[in-house]
């Protein structure tokens, strides 16, 4: 066999895991070998970009995104990607590359300590030291990134080191490293568990992202088909139930958090998104079962009743296996009337700002349009301040890895990146972000980077002309002013429309679509409307998280 390089050892691993696209800027490492072996690489704008975009094509196929970095400043750029993804749960593998081995502490070229740098916004962080380690490295990269809770890790990639020439014979491939067995829960305590759901008046189930990484959707249905518990999910958890179901109350959401006497955690953990599970955000008495990969999680913020160790969608399918006989699911008890009611009082309340021909637009009109216009199995990217709040019981979503925003990091600016990884793993879905205009300015120019690659993503910027609502008098600080976005999508080569009125706002989306190109629907609405006081709404009830 011939001599082959660190970084065909890299690639040749890459391709052995099934990876098919990366995300990438300049003088990234194994570029050419990924390209070689007929991986699809996507050219970016910036690596900041590339990270969130490889976070995106993530949670689009449920595999690790690939993001391939340049030495010192170009693997810097990652870091804030990296910790989102982490923070999301989310598999997401940076390649860094960095200065030659032997010139370090001299003060070379892009010198840096990129694996400190790294560590505390990954799973784990490691350096190639050795040629021949590539692969065994490569196979813990996956390993660590897939273990529940998922996350970013990160391999440093010295010059010297990946270029170095090994005889390939002399190479260990790692082989099944890794399992698809699931942890089962005690089944004495699921049994507990359905003994109190069972026995409860005001049940609810509350569910995160962990239920779409098991594949456990059609458990979760289960489940609350054979038991008409009332349930909600995390933001990024949306779709594992479609949420025209007969059991899904948005608008009651508030009222059942507060009011629960039980309620059913599953894949999702104790934070700011959940409200730590604590009052005044839950019922103070609520008695909670949590179900978790992560022994960490039972108890984390608050006691539980029940804590069961085990996979989301192993656990969901003995639940509705103990809950047979137990419930009567189509049951119209005083609970499910009462969320039902708070539900329609809110649809109501929201219908007249949805319906609204008022002109400056208020956002939940432009919310109704997109809704409207959608295909049921399009993906819906929701990035911004005041349009995550609107989008959120406005729009709803039917499928589980259909949904995304910035999560539990909180970070802004990923609408336009989390599209193009989206449409890279999907080239011929529907791919809808709507963005605000200050979140679209954090990574706007990687619209060129659609236009290039011929990814047709249709951006809708929620433009108010202000970071978050506007003020009076205006605040310089957050004021932006009503910027023609539209023209900056046509200046590279896209589809742009711009929409005053609400009766345009249709036409535009429908030419966009039309066009076979990347395309942007700028959008101007109110600037005053602020999604925490409109109409009686309280932000409880609106707020994305």
């Amino acid at each position: 066999m011939a001599e082959v390089t660190g970084a065909y050892l890299a690639a040749k691993a890459l391709q052995k895991e099934g990876v098919d696209t990366f995300f990438y800027l300049l003088s990234a490492p194994i570029v050419a070998d990924c390209l070689a072996l007929g991986m699809k690489g996507i050219l970016v704008r910036n690596e900041t970009s590339a990270g969130i975009m490889a976070h995106g094509y993530a949670r689009a196929t449920g595999k690790p995104g690939l993001v391939l970095s340049s030495h010192g400043p170009g693997t810097a750029n990652v870091v804030s990607a990296l910790a989102n993804a982490t923070a999301d749960a989310c598999p997401v593998i940076n390649f860094g590359a960095s200065s030659n081995h032997h010139e370090r502490h001299s003060e070379t070229f892009q010198e840096m300590d990129q694996v400190a740098l790294m560590k505390p916004a990954t799973k784990w962080a490691t350096q190639v030291n050795y040629v021949d380690k590539v692969p065994e490295l490569v196979s813990i990269a996956f390993r660590e990134a897939l273990t529940p809770p998922h996350g970013a890790v990160y391999i440093d990639m010295p010059s010297d080191v990946i270029g170095t020439k090994v005889d390939e014979r002399q190479v260990a491939w790692p082989s099944n490293y890794r399992t698809e067995s699931r942890a089962y829960g005690d089944p004495a305590l699921v049994k507990k568990a359905i003994d109190l759901l069972s026995r409860a008046q005001k049940p609810v189930m509350f569910t995160g992202s962990g239920v779409m990484w098991s594949q456990g959707s059609k458990e979760m249905q289960d489940f609350v088909n054979a038991t008409g518990i009332p349930f909600y999910t995390t933001p990024q958890g949306r779709g594992v139930v479609p949420e025209d179901h007969a059991r899904f109350f948005p608008g009651g959401r508030s009222m059942a958090f507060h009011e629960a006497d039980v309620v059913l955690v599953v894949g999702t953990r104790s934070n700011v998104i959940s409200g730590f599970f604590t009052a005044p955000r839950w019922n103070k008495d609520a008695k909670f079962i949590v179900v978790n990969m992560d022994p960490s999680e039972i108890g984390h913020n608050g006691p539980v009743e029940i804590g069961i160790i085990g996979d989301a969608k192993a656990v969901l399918g003995q639940l509705t296996e103990a809950a047979k006989g137990r419930f009567n699911p189509s049951a119209k008890t005083p609970w499910i009337d009462a969320l039902a009611a708070r539900d329609a009082r809110h649809s109501e309340q929201q219908s007249v700002l949805m319906d609204s021909n008022t002109v400056p637009m208020h956002p939940l009109r432009l919310m109704r349009e997109v809704r409207d216009f959608m295909q049921r199995d399009a993906y819906l990217i929701v990035d911004g301040h005041e349009t995550l709040n609107f989008a959120r019981q406005s729009i709803p979503t039917y499928m589980p890895f259909h949904r995304m925003n910035s999560g539990t990091h909180g970070n802004m600016g990923v609408g336009v990146p989390f599209a193009i990884g989206t449409q890279a793993a999907h080239p011929n879905a529907q791919v809808i972000a709507v963005t605000g205009d200050g979140a679209f300015g954090w990574h706007g120019m990687e619209i060129d980077t659609a236009i290039r690659h011929k990814l047709n993503v249709l951006w809708v910027v929620s433009n108010n002309a202000n970071f978050t609502a506007g003020d009076k008098p205006a605040n310089p600080q957050k004021r932006l002013g009503f910027q023609r976005y539209d023209k900056m999508m046509e200046a590279l080569g896209g589809h742009g429309e711009l929409v005053e009125r609400p009766e345009q706002i249709r036409p535009a989306l429908d030419r966009a679509a039309a066009s076979g190109k990347p395309a942007l629907v700028n959008v101007f609405v109110d600037e005053f409307a602020k999604s925490s006081t409109n109409m009686g709404i309280r932000r409880a009830d609106l707020d994305e998280h």
